[in-house]
């Protein structure tokens, strides 16, 4: 049965691309954020605080709605830390019901598995992990240490694909925690990503020679995964240098914040920053073609992976939006993590 499953979400991925390909004027994947609280604190992180009340179910209906309207492809829930909304299940059951693709990030703290068997019953399709280290520290508490029986659980019980994303960089102690998570992650029958994690004033620096060696190990230890299509993107950011691409940020990417509001990614809050429910396929056409600033050191490899079907295509002729980096007005960000696939 979960073979079953699975194969039936990669023809879904597969008519999900193909239909990226043929039609421009949708969205291909939006990441809601119903819960902006989250149970963890890690110093790098600017998505999350420790106090807000989860996102009524029936706005995030609403939202969920407009963008089957909009003919979105793909939805991500994630935080914050969605595992706290009470109606999560509910949420995912009403994304699949609207005939779209439907995917969870979680730091994995709150899962067991009974969660799993429900996330299987709701409906879930993709599940990604991040951890960060193999042992706790000040920096992040998302380590293989705490999280290995949870993954076990996850290897055993769960219906959906599995991503773990490991991180490289300034700020990580030991690189090689990325090479056992990896291992660890294809060991038990996931896919595996790796992502670099900037310095504490936000700069992309270049990977170190014997990081440079364990990225290029982790890209040939994960074969598989849809999260290959930013593979273009990897070795520039690796080395810091900018890439050449058309961010189709607010068009084939939307970002919906806990109020409700379209930004064009998690670190450029703030525009369009139209509510979902009044965005149009006039603003989808306008952001398509609208050049963005930030795009040459971009680090969100969903937005990447998103505009990827459109990289040909279509040069942006509109004047570009001068993006500014997110500041979460009482804390600071010590860093930002980017996924590379593997």
């Amino acid at each position: 049965m979960r073979k079953l499953k699975q194969v039936q979400t990669t023809l879904r991925e597969w008519k999900m691309a193909a239909n990226a390909v043929a039609r421009t004027s949708h969205p291909i994947l939006a990441h809601i954020i119903p819960m902006r609280r989250c149970n963890l604190a890690c110093t790098y992180c600017n998505e999350f605080d420790d106090s807000s009340k989860p996102v009524p179910v029936e706005e995030v209906h609403r939202w969920t709605d407009k963008l089957a309207e909009l003919g979105t492809s793909i939805i991500t829930i994630s935080g914050g830390e969605p595992l706290m909304h009470p109606q999560l299940e509910a949420i995912i059951a009403h994304i699949r019901k609207r005939r779209m693709l439907v995917g969870l990030i979680s730091n994995g703290y709150l899962m067991s598995k009974q969660r799993i068997h429900s996330l299987n019953e709701a409906g879930l399709e993709h599940l990604q992990i991040s951890i960060d280290n193999v042992q706790p520290d000040n920096v992040s508490m998302k380590s293989l240490k705490v999280l290995d029986k949870k993954l076990g659980y996850l290897a055993e019980c769960a219906d959906f694909k599995v991503n773990i994303n490991s991180v490289l960089g300034s700020g990580i102690r030991n690189p090689e925690d990325a090479l056992q998570i990896g291992r660890r992650a294809v060991e038990l029958g996931f896919t595996c990503t790796v992502g670099v994690i900037h310095d504490d004033v936000g700069h992309l620096k270049p990977l170190s020679s014997r990081e440079i060696e364990i990225f290029n190990q982790l890209k040939a230890m994960g074969k598989r995964g849809y999260s290959r299509i930013n593979r273009y993107f990897q070795e520039n950011l690796a080395k810091g240098k900018p890439n050449s691409w058309r961010c189709r940020a607010g068009a084939r990417y939307l970002y919906i914040c806990e109020e409700g509001r379209v930004h064009y990614c998690s670190q450029q809050r703030g525009y369009p920053g139209i509510p979902i429910e009044d965005y149009t396929d006039e603003d989808i056409r306008r952001e398509y073609l609208t050049e963005k600033s930030c795009a040459p050191y971009c680090t969100i490899s969903c937005v990447h992976q998103a505009s990827m079907a459109d990289f040909w295509r279509d040069p942006q002729t509109s004047a570009p939006y001068v993006a500014q980096p997110f500041t979460p007005p009482e804390k600071e960000p010590e860093g930002e993590l980017v996924q590379f696939d593997t």
